[in-house]
């Protein structure tokens, strides 16, 4: 079992930063892909980015591509979500998720879930 606590979120204006944590506890964070997901109200939850295991090789959705990076701290068992230039359509429940495969956006494939923070840009 692998246990996801999100951290950060909150409520932004409209071009500014937040940076979400993720503290991973359990298995070896080591072996696990990492990614975040969002959920906005009224829709489905939906890929943002993925991490994998070394940190060397990253995916991001387009809508975020430019503005928002992930990177992880296998010392430190946590992966972060620095989002930038935020825009009101970034408003979300954002989830961190572990995957023991090596698929990147598939969200059925990602195997524990945090219980996700809510980031809120306002316009």
């Amino acid at each position: 079992q692998v246990q996801l606590v999100e951290s950060g979120g909150g409520l932004v204006q409209a071009g500014g930063s937040l940076r979400l944590s993720c503290a991973a506890s359990g298995r070896t964070f080591s072996n696990y892909v990492m990614a975040w997901f969002r959920q906005a109200p009224g829709k489905e939850r939906e890929f943002v980015a993925a991490l994998s295991r070394s940190g060397g090789r990253t995916n991001y959705a387009d809508s975020v591509k430019g503005r928002f990076t992930i990177s992880r701290d296998n010392a430190k068992n946590t992966v972060y979500l620095q989002m930038n230039s935020l825009k009101p359509e970034d408003t979300a429940v954002y989830f961190c998720a572990a995957n023991r495969g090596d698929s990147y956006y598939t969200l059925r494939t990602y195997d524990y879930w945090g219980q996700g923070t809510q980031v809120t840009v306002s316009s």
